[in-house]
């Protein structure tokens, strides 16, 4: 073959690959624009809370449609506002008898009880009537004597929630049991899992700061969340990137309120029956489980730092992010991977704890 044939076939492979590179560059563009086309936002108010969905899918609005209406299957079984939901009545029929339970308010009771045995009673499914005390439930906030503590403290036991063959028993009357700490996570759990059997790749929402990120954005990206500044709500101390996990985060700064100079916030101590002073500003938990998410948030932050580090290396499935009021932001090392410190200019410092 002579040189200008060698020539002309170089020449006519370039183009050709030139070609090539730009139609698979035009046809990820189309592929892009037809994802961001699919792009369906929703904001609706349920559990007490406000709710936010991203889902990218071109039954997208569908979708959200099924979304919300299976919260609100949860919300009608879950929820101790609503007058003839699952856990209002087994409140009501306290130390009286037991009633059938819904299959799912019977897996997020006995979610619950496991959950709270294995952070050792630093969740407490039992705690409402101490929470109640305080004024949180319907917010006419109140500081309780210790009289009053003491007499509802023995009534905060879930060791007393009966579960047996889909009934439910609140031994002692005067109990009442509150899903308030675990519910949005299963909650968030299951919405998960219905955009998932309908197709969707791609989606992010938000109940009520329950955090669930499937899969990735159209981009590839992975979703990313703030993570709050207790001390400041207009500010943030980081990025969470997230990718089929979910990620939650509980703080005293919430909720609170004051009496005679002195906050008193909603994370309440049920050793103590007050709220946990534990030198925690805020807990934040990534998991692939919204539930246990949920829970190890509001568990982690009464145990304090220490025996929260302690607990984290002992049990795995989850990663944490913690502040502290000596302005630190700690970080577990599979937490260190998907979060961008940002908070030097608020004066917190950063660090990562390592398993080993």
């Amino acid at each position: 073959m002579n040189l200008k044939k060698i020539l002309a076939l170089s020449l006519a492979s370039v183009f050709l690959l030139t070609g090539c590179a730009e139609r698979r560059e035009a046809a990820q563009q189309m592929l892009e624009n037809k994802k961001m086309e699919n792009r369906h936002e929703a904001t609706t108010f349920a559990m007490d809370t406000i709710m936010t969905f991203t889902v990218i899918h071109e039954d997208g609005d569908e979708i959200i449609i099924d979304a919300e209406q299976e919260i609100r299957r949860l919300e009608n079984l879950l929820s101790v506002t609503v007058e003839n939901s699952d856990i209002s009545r087994l409140n009501a029929a306290a130390g009286k008898e037991a009633l059938d339970m819904h299959v799912d308010t019977q897996v997020l009771l006995q979610a619950g009880k496991t959950l709270g045995e294995k952070t050792n009673g630093m969740f407490d499914i039992a705690i409402s009537p101490i929470v109640k005390a305080w004024g949180f439930t319907e917010e006419e906030h109140h500081v309780p004597t210790q009289a009053e503590l003491d007499a509802l403290l023995p009534l905060s036991d879930p060791a007393d929630v009966i579960l047996k063959e889909g009934t439910a028993y609140l031994q002692k009357e005067g109990m009442a049991v509150d899903l308030g700490g675990i519910a949005k996570g299963y909650a968030s759990d299951k919405v998960a899992e219905l955009l998932k059997e309908k197709g969707v790749e791609s989606a992010i929402f938000s109940l009520g700061g329950n955090v669930y990120g499937i899969g990735t954005k159209p981009d590839g990206e992975k979703w990313e969340v703030a993570l709050a500044n207790p001390l400041d709500a207009n500010d943030y101390c980081g990025l969470i990137s997230i990718e089929n996990q979910a990620t939650v985060t509980s703080g005293g700064y919430q909720r609170y309120f004051e009496e005679n100079g002195k906050k008193y916030h909603h994370i309440i101590d049920p050793a103590t029956g007050y709220p946990a002073e534990s030198g925690l500003l805020q807990v934040t938990i990534i998991s692939e489980s919204g539930m246990e998410a949920d829970v190890y948030s509001t568990a982690l932050y009464v145990m304090g730092l220490e025996k929260a580090l302690e607990f984290w290396k002992a049990n795995g499935g989850f990663e944490a992010i913690f502040v502290t009021e000596a302005g630190e932001v700690i970080a577990t090392e599979g937490a260190d991977a998907c979060f961008e410190f940002e908070g030097r200019d608020n004066d917190f410092t950063y660090r990562v704890v390592k398993r080993g």
